[in-house]
């Protein structure tokens, strides 16, 4: 009998094990648990070393970092600007913004792929980021552009850096991305951009 009972008592705990497992009801309290702290590598058996991904994954996110605030940037821009350019500059920022968005999801997918972590809070994007913050309030058109010019300058000192450190770590995945990406569409973003702050006049006198 006693062993009965003890038997018993296994099997409806158990039972009661499985249903609690399972119920509808949504874990409200429960609080993230940081499982892979920034900076640390997951191992991924891509044939590239530790020490080449920790180096793509440092420059990739510091490249983020910026895009994300350039993208912010162009948000604002394109919200605040004003005066006789702003049909077409309203709708060439928010383009650009877009544009920027997409090179953001890029960046983030290659340090994961990487094992690493990528840049995912504006917070900690604006702690890294190294281009300069632009006042609260709304600026004239003039001073919109250079701030653009001289953020996308700013990336593309970091990303043509980058190029060539991927290069030489065999990075390929990485390199492709910055040169046939990130590069390319910062260049024409910047071409589309200057042409607006060019002195000329519309009609000749």
């Amino acid at each position: 009998m006693p062993n009965q009972t003890k038997s018993g008592d296994s099997g409806a705990q158990a039972s009661g094990a499985r249903h609690r497992t399972h119920s509808p009801e949504p874990h409200l309290a429960a609080t993230g648990t940081e499982i892979q702290r920034f900076g640390a590598l997951r191992l991924l058996p891509i044939a590239l070393s530790a020490e080449a991904r920790t180096e793509s994954c440092q420059i990739i996110n510091a490249i983020l970092a910026d895009t994300m605030i350039l993208y912010a940037l162009y948000k604002k821009h394109h919200w605040l600007v004003a005066g006789p350019t702003f049909f077409q500059l309203h709708l060439l920022f928010d383009k650009h913004a877009d544009e920027q968005l997409e090179l953001v999801d890029l960046l983030a997918e290659r340090v994961q792929s990487l094992g690493g972590i990528a840049v995912g809070d504006p917070r900690h994007a604006a702690e890294l980021t190294t281009i300069d913050r632009p006042p609260n309030g709304a600026e004239d058109v003039p001073a919109m552009i250079h701030r653009l010019l001289d953020a996308h300058e700013t990336v593309l000192e970091k990303i043509r850096r980058g190029i060539e450190k991927t290069e030489k770590s065999g990075d390929w995945g990485s390199n492709d991305l910055l040169m046939s990406d990130v590069l390319r569409r910062h260049e024409l973003q910047v071409w589309f951009v200057a042409e607006h702050v060019v002195d000329i006049p519309l009609v000749e006198s």
